[in-house]
């Protein structure tokens, strides 16, 4: 409607508010309805505990051993040299095999010694004839002297001269004694039992024979078995050794023959088994270590002088432990953690102290108790402070429940 005073344009503002209140109800509607429908999205969101598998920790009598590392050395070893000269016949061993005690190594040509064993034989011979004469004229003189036939002075020096035929005789026997040890040593047997190294001297060649160590060296024999492990033990275990001693909680290895056992390069476990038989009366001012020495048995002859290995060294009394898996131990920063389940299921992280491996599991001597349940499986799903869905392992793995 329209007219001379203006209402035609009051009509058009008052539908423009109209729509407009309009709009404004649409909007708060449609806001409502979105609302509304995110609530159940959100409850359906969220996830199920994560699946764990517990164990309470294996409570059980250990003993901590101490390792260090040891080199290999024969109990006794022999440079085999010839004591007497000459030309080598025969070798008479293999390279490397095993030799017994008395067994023929080398053949010098005995033909030398031989010559000057007869001689010495028919030197002595010769002695013994004197000595007999020398008998009779004594005997002669005796009987002569009673009736004055011959003076004192002709006994004594018929008494006189059988001494001499016996210090002759002596010394010809023992020349012949020399002689037939000559011929003896031409055979060179094996001093010890043990693996003998290659031979150094072919037959044919000319050795040289002493008894001061300027022979020619033939070849060489270690002993096997038993062998000696040599390792030095640092000054901080030195000095825990012996407060144990003086508590009375292990004995000295000075005066007790204390167990060892010995890991080869690449096992995985112990192998061999000793007792320890010396340590030094001194620490190496060098190194600020004690050497020691332990005495292996090597039936099976698997350990030659100069391997390596790692010994295993009793480093305690018997005493009681809680042990679990080692899998089941985290390190978070500088500290060792493992993941317990509390009664209401949810994950604490639990600050440890750890021992020594055990026949698999790892000694735990701080921070847990017999009754706590450890997360040994699934420990990248568990988080502090989440519940967990804990199923409880039949044994831990690694080592005797």
């Amino acid at each position: 409607m329209t007219g001379p005073d203006g209402s035609e344009r009051f009509v058009k503002k008052h539908d423009f508010v109209q729509m407009r209140h309009y709009a404004i109800a649409g909007v708060l509607a449609a806001s409502f309805a979105l609302a509304g429908c995110g609530q159940p999205t959100s409850q359906a969101a969220a996830p199920p505990p994560a699946p764990v598998t517990v164990a309470q920790p294996v409570k059980r009598t250990v003993t901590d051993w101490d390792e260090f590392t040891g080199r290999f050395e024969a109990v006794e070893e022999v440079q085999v040299r010839p004591r007497v000269g000459g030309f080598v016949n025969s070798v008479e061993f293999q390279d490397g095999a095993i030799v017994r005690q008395g067994d023929l190594l080398y053949v010098i040509d005995p033909r030398p010694f031989e010559a000057v064993a007869e001689q010495a034989d028919g030197q002595l011979s010769d002695a013994r004839a004197k000595v007999e004469l020398a008998k009779r004229e004594l005997d002669r003189g005796l009987n002569l002297v009673q009736t004055s036939a011959v003076s004192e002075q002709a006994v004594d020096q018929r008494r006189q001269a059988l001494q001499a035929a016996h210090a002759a005789e002596t010394q010809a026997a023992g020349a012949l004694k020399a002689a037939r040890l000559n011929i003896e040593f031409t055979h060179v047997t094996a001093p010890l039992t043990g693996r003998v190294s290659r031979h150094l001297v072919s037959p044919g060649n000319l050795v040289q024979g002493s008894d001061t160590g300027t022979s020619t060296l033939l070849t060489s024999i270690v002993a096997l078995d038993p062998i000696y492990v040599y390792f030095d033990m640092d000054e901080a275990t030195f000095i825990k050794y012996s407060k144990l001693w003086f508590a009375g909680k292990r004995p000295s290895s000075r005066d007790t023959a204390n167990p060892v056992q010995v890991t080869l390069a690449g096992e995985t476990k112990p192998s061999h088994e000793g007792t320890i038989n010396f340590l030094d009366n001194r620490l190496d001012v060098s190194t600020g270590t004690l050497r020691s020495r332990a005495v292996i048995k090597n039936t099976d002859l698997s350990i030659l002088p100069g391997q390596f290995g790692r010994v295993r060294l009793i480093g305690s009394a018997p005493y009681e432990a809680l042990l679990i898996p080692d899998v089941a131990v985290a390190t978070d920063q500088s500290r060792k953690i493992v993941f317990v389940v509390k009664p209401d299921d949810t994950v604490e992280a639990r600050p440890v102290v750890l021992g020594p491996l055990d026949e698999g599991l790892r000694v735990i001597r701080e921070g847990l108790k017999a009754d706590d349940r450890v997360i040994v499986n699934g420990i990248q799903r568990a988080r502090v402070g989440a519940k967990v869905a804990p199923q409880t392992a039949q044994a831990p793995a690694g080592g005797k429940s």
